[in-house]
């Protein structure tokens, strides 16, 4: 029984010894990769996993771990990392760090076209051989390479160059067929007789190369074509010139509150973005207020002891509920079109009118809020039928031996005890609703569009949705004031969450 005992005791040392090899070898390449970051988080996460699984004495922490892990790197992080970009002027402009845009600058090349030299390509057996024709009424000699082997190029020197002579070389392939050696050629450096070393410039054409940029001593970049020098400036993320010229790519930098200050400060977005966010409180608020009306007003009905078929109108009411929301949206998406639907050919029959839902600011947002209250009224019914039921029947039999009318039964019995249960729920779909992106970008993509403004915008939008657009479909894709808004949706459904947590507090402590 010992020697079984300590067979397994090594069998787990050894396991935890080859796992915590694993963790440092995935840790130093990720730093060896530039990703400190990356790498102090996978050994926290990692070394901890390690502890708490290896010791006899974390037996507890071995069932949360999993559970706080996960949140920690799919809750807390996101959450973080989206709350520091706000702070950076992050965007398709600004992707890079200040090092890689700089790198990037000094890999570009120019070729003189001037020195630049014909070429074709000749197969020699399993090899080949480049000729460079000589310039276009030039008197330069021609040139020929050895036979080299286009499979080896990356790995070799630069290719001595000799005068053709006497050489007898076979056709000259094919521009489908150069092309086929495009990889290979593009890495191909031939040394010129005089010493001179050029590369590839063109499926035609072999020449000199040049650094398109200089890195002068103090970090400044000077283009060699035109001789102006560009300096970082870390106030707006980009290498500009004196006179403000910018360089792209721009590069990401901290610019403090200047994202949440443009909320504010910026007559141009504080507009759309004060009207976008008076529509989504409006949107929500008016959303829970007509699906709570509906659903309620439905599962008082359905209550009627005298009603024939109740189960059979249960059901059916609450379809909208079981089908797919993606799904309903688009039927009512072709139901609302101005010049084909149904809707409007019912009010073209009766009226004589064919409104525009969707060219209409006003009309979509009525359209919007009867689609949302047709999927959120059947959930508001369901939980009003519960909670109806949970009223005891000796209250409404009181109620019936006094005299008392349908409606006095509802505003003296029935609303005042499933109002302190349901108004938690309620305030969660009012957070469900505010960020509510699949019914606005399907249904009407928040357009039609403000006009006249730095980003687009939609008198539709809800934040989430105004969010979308500035971070992935406008042409500048600024993830940082988008990241910023982000936040400032976090905060308030923060705040919603905890005057849930507060309201649903006091209704338990007053049972």
């Amino acid at each position: 029984m010992s020697a079984t005992r300590t067979a397994t005791t090594w069998l787990g040392r050894a396991i935890t010894a080859l796992a915590a090899l694993a963790l440092l070898w995935l840790v130093f390449s990720l730093w060896t990769a530039g990703q400190a970051l990356a790498a102090v988080g996978v050994l926290a996460l990692g070394g901890s996993a390690l502890f708490v699984y290896a010791s006899a004495r974390t037996v507890a922490w071995k069932y949360l771990f999993p559970g706080v892990a996960g949140m920690l790197v799919f809750v807390a992080f996101p959450l973080l990392y989206t709350v520091q970009i706000g702070f950076t002027n992050y965007s398709s402009n600004n992707l890079l760090e200040e090092a890689r845009a700089r790198a990037y600058l000094l890999d570009q090349t120019i070729a003189d076209e001037a020195q630049a030299r014909p070429y074709t390509l000749h197969a020699e057996g399993s090899a080949f051989r480049l000729k460079l024709a000589a310039h276009e009424g030039a008197s330069d000699e021609v040139l020929v390479s050895l036979p080299l082997s286009l499979k080896a190029v990356r790995a070799t020197a630069p290719v001595a160059m000799q005068p053709l002579g006497a050489t007898m070389l076979a056709a000259p392939l094919n521009l489908r067929e150069l092309i086929s050696h495009r990889d290979a050629l593009a890495h191909l450096q031939l040394q010129m007789p005089d010493g001179r070393v050029i590369r590839y410039a063109g499926l035609r054409e072999f020449g000199p190369i040049a650094p398109l940029w200089k890195a002068e001593a103090d970090g400044a970049l000077t283009q060699r074509i035109t001789g102006n020098t560009y300096r970082a400036n870390r106030a707006s993320g980009y290498f500009e010139t004196a006179n403000g010229e910018r360089m792209q790519p721009g590069f990401k930098v901290n610019i403090g509150l200047a994202n949440y200050s443009r909320m504010l400060l910026d007559a141009d977005f504080r507009g759309p973005f004060f009207s976008i966010f008076v529509w989504t409180v409006a949107f929500a608020g008016l959303t829970v207020l007509f699906s709570t009306a509906l659903g309620m007003t439905l599962a008082v009905l359905l209550e009627w002891q005298n009603l024939k078929y109740r189960a059979l109108y249960r059901t059916l009411l609450f379809l909208p509920y079981a089908v797919p929301g993606f799904i309903s949206i688009l039927v009512f998406k072709g139901l609302f079109n101005q010049n084909f639907g149904e809707i409007n050919g019912i009010l073209n029959a009766l009226f004589g009118v064919r409104p525009a839902w969707f060219a209409d600011p006003l009309l979509a947002k009525v359209m919007i809020l009867i689609v949302n209250t047709w999927l959120g009224y059947p959930y508001i019914m369901i939980l009003c039928t519960g909670l109806i039921k949970a009223i005891p029947a000796d209250l409404y039999e009181a109620s019936a031996i006094a005299g008392a009318q349908p409606l006095t039964n509802f505003f003296k019995i029935t609303a005042p005890l499933i109002a302190k249960p349901l108004t938690p729920l309620l305030i969660s779909a009012f957070a469900f609703n505010f960020n509510n992106f699949v019914l606005i970008s399907l249904l009407t993509d928040g357009r039609p569009d403000y006009l006249n403004t730095k980003l687009p915008a939609g008198t539709n939008d809800i934040l989430v949705s105004y969010t979308y657009r500035i971070a992935f479909t406008d042409s500048g894709q600024n993830f940082g004031l988008a990241a910023a808004i982000s936040t400032l949706i976090f905060v308030m459904v923060a705040i919603m969450a905890m005057v849930q947590l507060k309201i649903t507090q006091r209704a338990e402590g007053k049972r």
